[in-house]
C-alpha cells in the first residue's frame, strides 16, 4: 500500500510517468487487504449515532475523459490506484473509451495539469457537485410521510418505503403479502412484497432493486412497478399483472440506502466494517465466478468484492430466498434495477462467452429498448453486460442465470445517459418518466418471453 502526498501537478505527472515506464501497476486480489477478522482489533460493529457528519462535495468536479491510446489507459489505471481524491465511474480498460471521473476540489488543479500534460481530450460535466446534491436532498419526502401520501414526485427514505409496503399488505391482503428476507448487516429488515392475484401454476417475476445505495431512482422505479401492477386501469397491464406472481424488493441494501440519505449521498456499498474502511459492493459478492474481473480486493475501493464469495449478510439473504423459491414459485424472470447509462443488459458480465439463449435475450432486449424509444424518445442500448457496459463478476443477475438457471434475466441501467452531467443524482422530476418507460420495457420483456415459450 502506498501513501502519497502529491503537492503539485508536476509531482503527480512525474510519479505517474515513472509508474507507467516501469509498468508497476498494482493488482489487488480479493481478501488480500483485510478481512472481517480485522473488526476484532476495533471492537464490535459500531453503528454511528444519529446526526453523524455528512459528506460534502463542494466544488468537486465531474470530468469526462477520452482515452485515445494505450498510454492514456495506463495513465488512468495508475491514477485510480494512486489517488483517493479521484472517484472513477468504471475502470480504464481500452483505447477509445470514455470515462467519468469525480475529482475533489483540492485536486482539481493537479487533475487539470495531468490531462493537459498528456493531451487527454476532456470536458467538465459539473463544476460543483454539491449544488446538485443540495437540490436533490430538497426533493426528499419527510420520514413521517403517511403511506397514503407516498408518491413518485419525490424520493422517499427507507422508513417511508417500508411503511408504504406494509400499508399495501394491510389494504390488499388478498393480493399483497409482505416478505422480510431477514436483518441486514446493521440489523435493518430487507422488506419486499409478493403480489399474487390468483391463478394456477403461474410463473413468477423477481425484481431486485437498490443493491447500490446511491442509485435512488432504482427503489423509486421498483415501487412504481408495484403501484402499476396493483392499480393500473390499463387492460394490458392488468392482464400482465395477473399472468405472473411478482416478488419485488425495492431496497436489498437497506443500510447503504439509509446511509446515502444520512451520511454520504454517493455511497454505493453495504455498511460492513473492514478495519479502516466500510462496505462491500454487493453486486460483486455473489458466488458465481466471484472476483475474476471488474472487482477489487481492497475494501476502501467502491467495487470491493468482499473477503469471500457470498460473504455478506445481504447477499446470503437473497441467495437463500431465491434458492428456496426458484422452484416452488417457478421464478422464470429476474430483473435488477440500477442507474445510470440507459441500458437493458443480460448475462454474462464476467466473460464474452454467450449464454445458451443469447439470441432470445438479445432480441427481447432490443424490443424493450425500442418500446422505450417509441414511448419517450430515450435511447437505451441492449446487449450482454460484458459487451455493453464493462466486464464485471459476482453480480446477482449472472448468479441468477448461471447458478439458478433463471432464463429471462435482465439488468436495467436507468436514466440518465452515459455522459450524464447528473450521474446518480437524478432529479425527482425524472422519476415518473423514468419509471414509466422502464415499466413499459418490462411489459415487452414479459410478453416476448411468454410468446417464446419461457413461461410454459
Amino acid at each position: 500500500e502506498y501513501v502519497l502526498n502529491l503537492r503539485s501537478g508536476k509531482m503527480l505527472s512525474q510519479w505517474l510517468l515513472l509508474l507507467l515506464l516501469t509498468g508497476n501497476l498494482l493488482q489487488s486480489e480479493a481478501a488480500s487487504f483485510c478481512t472481517k477478522a480485522d473488526q476484532c482489533a476495533l471492537g464490535e460493529e459500531v453503528i454511528p449515532p444519529p446526526g453523524a457528519a455528512q459528506a460534502r462535495y463542494d466544488h468537486t468536479r465531474i470530468y469526462q475523459v477520452e482515452l485515445a491510446s494505450a498510454e492514456h489507459v495506463r495513465l488512468f489505471q495508475a491514477l485510480e490506484l494512486a489517488s483517493d481524491s479521484c472517484s472513477f465511474m468504471g475502470h480504464a480498460r481500452v483505447p477509445g473509451q470514455k470515462l467519468t471521473i469525480m475529482v475533489t476540489a483540492s485536486k482539481v488543479a493537479d487533475f487539470d495539469d495531468l490531462v493537459h500534460s498528456y493531451n487527454v481530450t476532456h470536458r467538465i460535466l459539473n463544476a460543483n457537485f454539491q449544488a446538485l446534491i443540495d437540490a436533490n436532498y430538497l426533493e426528499v419526502a419527510p420520514e413521517n410521510t403517511p403511506a397514503e401520501q407516498f408518491d413518485w414526485k419525490r424520493y422517499h427514505p427507507l422508513e417511508s418505503i417500508y411503511n408504504y409496503l406494509e400499508n399495501l399488505a394491510q389494504k390488499h391482503p388478498e393480493v399483497v403479502t409482505l416478505v422480510d428476507l431477514g436483518p441486514s448487516t446493521q440489523g435493518l429488515p430487507i422488506k419486499g412484497v409478493m403480489l399474487a392475484f390468483g391463478g394456477a401454476n403461474l410463473t413468477s417475476v423477481f425484481v431486485e432493486s437498490g443493491i447500490h445505495a446511491r442509485e435512488w431512482i432504482a427503489p423509486a422505479t421498483a415501487t412504481y412497478f408495484i403501484d402499476q401492477l396493483l392499480n393500473s386501469e390499463d387492460p394490458a397491464v392488468q392482464e400482465m399483472a395477473r399472468s405472473q406472481n411478482w416478488l419485488i424488493f425495492p431496497t436489498v441494501n437497506p443500510d447503504g440506502y439509509r446511509y446515502s440519505f444520512q451520511g454520504d449521498r454517493m455511497w454505493r456499498k453495504n455498511r460492513a466494517l473492514f478495519g479502516i474502511c466500510r462496505g462491500v459492493d454487493l453486486n460483486r459478492n455473489f458466488p458465481f465466478h466471484w472476483n475474476v474481473t471488474g472487482a477489487s480486493g481492497d475494501p476502501c475501493r467502491y467495487d470491493y468484492s468482499g473477503p469471500s464469495a457470498g460473504s455478506e449478510v445481504e447477499t446470503q439473504r437473497m441467495v437463500q430466498f431465491l434458492e428456496q423459491h426458484v422452484q416452488a414459485d417457478r421464478i422464470k424472470t429476474f430483473i435488477a434495477l440500477h442507474s445510470y447509462s440507459q441500458m437493458i443488459m443480460f448475462p454474462y458480465g464476467h466473460t464474452p462467452e454467450r449464454v445458451d439463449n443469447y439470441q432470445d435475450l438479445k432480441e427481447i432486449g432490443q424490443l424493450a429498448a425500442k418500446r422505450i424509444k417509441d414511448l419517450s424518445g430515450r435511447i437505451y442500448k441492449s446487449g450482454s453486460i460484458y459487451e455493453t457496459i464493462y466486464p464485471s463478476s459476482g453480480g446477482s443477475k449472472d448468479w441468477a442465470h448461471g447458478q439458478l438457471n433463471i432464463p429471462i434475466t435482465f439488468s436495467y441501467e436507468l436514466r440518465g445517459p452515459a455522459d450524464s452531467e447528473d450521474m446518480f443524482i437524478l432529479s425527482a422530476r425524472e422519476i415518473e418518466p423514468t419509471a414509466g418507460e422502464a415499466f413499459a420495457a418490462l411489459q415487452t420483456i414479459v410478453q416476448e418471453a411468454g410468446r417464446r415459450g419461457y413461461y410454459r
